[in-house]
């Protein structure tokens, strides 16, 4: 099954455990108002690739990935194309290659059976799901998405019971995700998850606003300054207060 590939990147740094060889998919459904990739947004874009040569391209260079490193998908929304991954999947573990999807879990229906008799396999090959929580409260997940966010929640709760190692990816937007009680009640929530293994907790930057205008697009968040980096270990701790919280109480 061949994907519909944005681009490649042969040495990542921030898209999981070690040095990863990242897999840029095309096509999202979300529409986030701070996305800096919003050209992978179109569903039938990018470059049909086969995993075969996905597979290859990583080779090339896999004593990048040798010490903890390996293969990250991200997006675009790599769910959008399960078939693909699970093909992709298939070839890296049977090299042996660490994987990692990086989904912001929109694509997740418990109501296919086609769907999650699919995603039960993909799992089976995927070693570390990180999720990137937008906004816990419905409708301000909705102001900032344009998706809701019920079946985002439930996939959280789907890896936790799957056992699937989980990376909490959530991006801090001052004046739009910086509440400290809004934090404080995320941390809460994915405090519950036993399979939560570290949080990522990213400041908003403006880097993308320049790509909207050279495509002709609306950038949403025009004049919300970045993300005072100083002030986001402070925003770190309190979700993680909440984290502590809720495992107090189970």
């Amino acid at each position: 099954m061949q994907g519909r590939i944005h681009s490649l990147e042969s040495f990542g740094t921030v898209d999981g455990p070690g040095t990863r060889f990242v897999v840029f998919v095309q096509g999202c459904p979300m529409r986030c108002a701070y996305c800096h990739n919003p050209d992978t947004w179109d569903m039938n874009g990018g470059t049909l690739m086969e995993p075969s040569y996905i597979i290859e391209q990583y080779e090339r260079n896999s004593a990048f990935y040798a010490n903890g490193g390996g293969i990250t998908v991200t997006g675009g929304e790599p769910l959008m194309q399960i078939d693909f991954m699970i093909d992709l999947f298939t070839l890296a573990k049977e090299k042996n290659i660490h994987t990692c999807i990086d989904s912001s879990g929109i694509a997740y229906n418990p109501d296919s059976a086609v769907q999650q008799e699919k995603l039960a396999r993909l799992m089976e090959l995927t070693d570390l799901v990180m999720l990137d929580i937008k906004h816990i409260d419905p409708e301000k997940h909705k102001d900032l998405t344009q998706q809701p966010n019920t079946n985002i929640l439930k996939f959280a709760e789907y890896l936790n019971d799957k056992h699937v190692d989980m990376w909490i990816r959530h991006v801090v937007v001052p004046g739009i995700t910086d509440d400290d009680k809004y934090l404080f009640d995320l941390g809460y929530f994915i405090g519950q998850f036993s399979n939560l293994k570290a949080l990522d907790v990213l400041p908003y930057h403006t880097m993308g606003e320049k790509k909207y205008q050279n495509l002709g697009m609306e950038y949403k968040l025009k004049g919300v300054p970045p993300m005072d980096k100083d002030k986001l270990l402070e925003k770190k701790k309190v979700i993680l207060e909440g984290i502590k919280k809720r495992r107090e109480i189970l």
